[in-house]
């Protein structure tokens, strides 16, 4: 999976926003506001930050050393740094949805009420 792809599957979700927070090199895509992923743009090869449950987290990274680090500059204990290039497009897109997921489940009532209203 490249970047652009990356970002086509990430922005395709409801409720996306995405943005430059922080400098014109790190993109952050967030759902209602909220961080789910990151990429630096100018990193090579290709790398992103997405949030995990911690022990699926310690589990993926034993199976995809290397691949799959904690989080650079992020919590190492709620994020990874997944190398896009070197994994398979569907577990990419798996790591996607558990990021964006985790973040929506811990909406408050009102955040959810608002995000249920999206079409």
């Amino acid at each position: 999976m490249n970047i652009e792809e990356f970002r086509e599957y990430c922005i395709a979700k409801k409720g996306i926003t995405e943005e430059f927070p922080f400098d014109e090199h790190t993109l952050v895509f967030k759902v209602m506001g909220k961080m789910f992923a990151l990429v630096a743009l100018e990193r090579f090869p290709s790398q992103v930050n997405l949030k995990c449950d911690p022990e699926r987290a310690i589990a993926l990274r034993e199976e995809f050393d290397g691949d799959i680090l904690p989080g650079y500059h992020m919590s190492k204990v709620h994020w990874n740094t997944i190398m896009l290039e070197n994994l398979p497009k569907k577990l990419i897109m798996d790591l996607i949805d558990h990021s964006y997921e985790l973040v929506v489940s811990k909406f408050t009532r009102k955040l959810k009420t608002e995000f249920d209203g999206l079409e």
